[in-house]
């Protein structure tokens, strides 16, 4: 079935995106929870609309989406975490401590744009990736040390 997202799914597209999916996915989950509605004929002449009259607000949206993105190019992180002897953290890192580290140093990030692809639970080097629009994305190295 074709639905048309109404809100960024992670994994699926991003607002205003038509995408295919399984019928038991948009009945149950998508439409349900208001992330979705069908891709009937009326539904799509809505979004075509919605779409030329917000244009150059999505234009606004990019242009300070690269502008954050010019402004968090140089910057790197360090998190201190509690570990043990061997260097384990107790717990691991997460988006919202890295989104922490960048409110302090000024940047304002929403956590849910923040992405690490694997879990971090030991001291080393790692990197972030901030999803600031569909097509604009940073990637933040950041340094885990012992506290």
């Amino acid at each position: 079935m074709q639905v048309i997202l109404k809100e960024d799914v992670t994994n699926l597209g991003y607002k205003d995106d038509i995408v295919t999916v399984k019928s038991g996915y948009g009945r149950n989950y998508l439409i349900p929870q208001g992330k979705a509605v069908i891709a009937s004929p009326m539904a799509l002449k809505m979004r075509e609309e919605d779409l030329k009259q917000r244009a150059h607000k999505l234009e606004k949206i990019k242009a300070d989406a690269l502008a954050l993105a010019a402004s968090l190019e140089g910057v790197s992180l360090t998190i201190g975490a509690k570990t043990s002897s061997t260097g384990t953290i107790f717990g691991s890192v997460n988006n919202i401590q890295i989104a922490e580290a960048l409110e302090k140093l000024g940047h304002t990030v929403d956590r849910k744009q923040i992405i690490i692809k694997d879990p971090v639970k030991e001291v080393g080097h790692y990197k972030a990736t901030i999803k600031l629009h569909k097509e604009v994305s940073v990637e933040i190295p950041f340094e885990v040390v012992a506290e």
